[in-house]
């Protein structure tokens, strides 16, 4: 069995649980049968794109809130990137769009130059 879907399953059904839905009642709104939702939240049957969208928006949570993307989304920022990031919320709406514009012409010029 995958990995993945494994994860994508425990996922899912603790997305169902905290909200206190059956099995049933979700394959009733995402158009499923009760066993393929077993199989899902088991990792034994995999998911479409189609299908998690629907198990998503019933369990009012971003889609990368099942595939793991999140963690990466919300991986800890470096501090003197937060640093800017405070910094920069100080400044006006028109300040923090040509702060926007000067980081971009940044990234641009030098690439080569750039700390990956």
């Amino acid at each position: 069995m995958n990995d993945d879907r494994r994860s994508l399953g425990v996922r899912l059904r603790e997305a169902r649980e905290y909200l206190g839905l059956s099995q049933d009642e979700v394959a009733k709104a995402v158009g499923l049968t009760r066993p393929a939702v077993s199989l899902i939240e088991s990792g034994q049957r995999k998911v479409d794109a189609l299908e998690l969208k629907k198990f998503a928006t019933l369990y009012q949570r971003p889609v990368a809130d099942f595939t793991g993307d999140a963690e990466i989304i919300n991986a800890p920022m470096p501090e003197n990137v937060q640093h800017l990031a405070r910094a920069a919320a100080k400044l006006t709406e028109n300040d923090q769009a040509e702060l926007l514009r000067f980081a971009e012409f940044l990234r641009a010029k030098a690439p080569t130059n750039r700390e990956d």
